[in-house]
């Protein structure tokens, strides 16, 4: 099974809660469902690392601080698992499209997100909600 590793970076705002979310560039993929920023391990790397690496690779974010695992979930169609974790996106730095693997970042709020993000993504915005709330 191919697996695939991201982060789910969030900020809280004045108007609420938002999230990162990626669009995959490419003329084929000009219709095609937003992501948040995540790829395949490298050899002997740990899932968490992958995440990490993904996200300062392709929206420069770089993420020393901790993450919180929200789980993973199968691609219906293809069976792919995409594994994710949490992190609040540090305030000194913004997101950019730092790869030619992206053709748009935006942090989104989580109800435009719902509507952006592959269907199958989805699953880790509720696991989010309630896990900011048990840390607050």
């Amino acid at each position: 099974m191919k697996q695939s590793a991201g982060l789910l970076l969030y900020r809280l705002t004045p108007s609420g809660l938002c999230v990162l979310v990626v669009h995959p560039s490419g003329a084929y993929n000009k219709n095609a469902a937003w992501s948040l920023p995540k790829g395949e391990p490298d050899a002997f790397e740990t899932l968490e690392q992958s995440a990490r690496r993904e996200v300062q690779e392709e929206v420069g974010v770089v993420v020393t601080g901790p993450v919180r695992p929200l789980g993973h979930i199968d691609y219906q169609k293809s069976k792919k698992r995409v594994t994710a974790f949490a992190a609040e996106l540090p305030a000194d730095q913004e997101p950019r499209c730092a790869s030619w693997e992206i053709d748009r970042c935006e942090l989104v709020p989580v109800d435009a997100a719902r509507k952006l993000l592959h269907v199958d993504q989805v699953p880790f915005l509720d696991r989010l909600i309630p896990l900011l709330r048990g840390a607050s």
